[in-house]
């Protein structure tokens, strides 16, 4: 093990910092839940997410881009197979980039479960309007959705949401579209601790980087509802983030060849 890796994991999560990709096996000892974010579309994030699986066999891999439903179609069969899987899934109909870049992923730990976490359109739909908490259900309070973000906070989420919508979003739906981000953390987090408490762990959640963020995404919601449980959050982006990146680890790419998101909107 290099030096300065040993260094991070002696102190995650107080101490957070960039890493090469061939560090993510080692840095993921130890933990029982581990957060890997990625930029959808970007295939190296793919790659990346696939070695560590590879190398740390988790017992159990929640993602966000399936449901539950989805995730109890799955097989062992299905596992090996990339076009049955991409057609059990009905992939294509779901709207995530190409499944050949998430098929390595589940055939990376063909022995884990395998857990969904996405919701329902309509119930992400009535966050936006009725607030997380009401969508949620009776454990939201256990999760941190039932107190109100502070003015501060409040407003670095909004912030976070007019950018990612190209800054084409009316400010009065700003609020509504973190209480669907919060509402998706959660559901993220909840995931991550049923399977965790299933398997006994560790857990991989695979996931957008944002969702990774220790300040306001899964790991928050985690350290509320499984107070004791390890977790590191692991961010993959496309530019460097500076020192005082929200996650415990991290690893910057190139960025994706890709046309511009917001062009279309106008």
């Amino acid at each position: 093990m290099k030096p300065w890796l040993a260094l991070i994991l002696s102190a995650l999560p107080a101490l957070s910092g960039p890493i090469p990709p061939e560090a993510l096996p080692d840095a993921m000892q130890g933990a029982d839940v581990i957060i890997l974010g990625e930029v959808h579309d970007n295939p190296l994030h793919h790659v990346h997410q696939t070695q560590a699986v590879a190398a740390l066999r988790p017992r159990a891999l929640v993602f966000e881009m399936l449901t539950a439903e989805q995730a109890a179609r799955i097989t062992p069969a299905l596992r090996a197979d990339p076009v049955g899987l991409e057609a059990a899934l009905d992939w294509t109909a779901s709207g995530w980039p190409d499944f050949a870049m998430y098929f390595p992923i589940f055939a990376a730990a063909p022995e884990a479960q395998v857990a969904g976490a996405a919701l329902p359109r309509s119930q992400v739909r009535r966050a936006v309007s009725d607030g997380a908490s009401a969508v949620f259900g009776p454990d939201a309070a256990a999760y941190g959705l039932d107190l109100p973000l502070d003015p501060a906070d409040q407003a670095a989420r909004e912030a976070l949401q007019h950018d990612a919508h190209c800054g084409k979003l009316p400010a009065a739906l700003l609020p509504g579209m973190v209480e669907a981000q919060r509402l998706r953390d959660a559901a993220l987090a909840r995931a991550a601790v049923a399977a965790l408490e299933a398997t006994g762990g560790p857990v991989v959640v695979i996931t957008g980087t944002g969702h990774a963020r220790r300040d306001q995404g899964v790991p928050a919601a985690l350290s509320l509802a499984a107070p004791g449980a390890r977790v590191l959050s692991v961010g993959q982006m496309e530019a460097d983030p500076g020192p005082d990146a929200p996650f415990d680890l991290w690893i910057v790419t190139e960025p994706h060849p890709r046309d511009d998101p917001c062009a279309s909107l106008g």
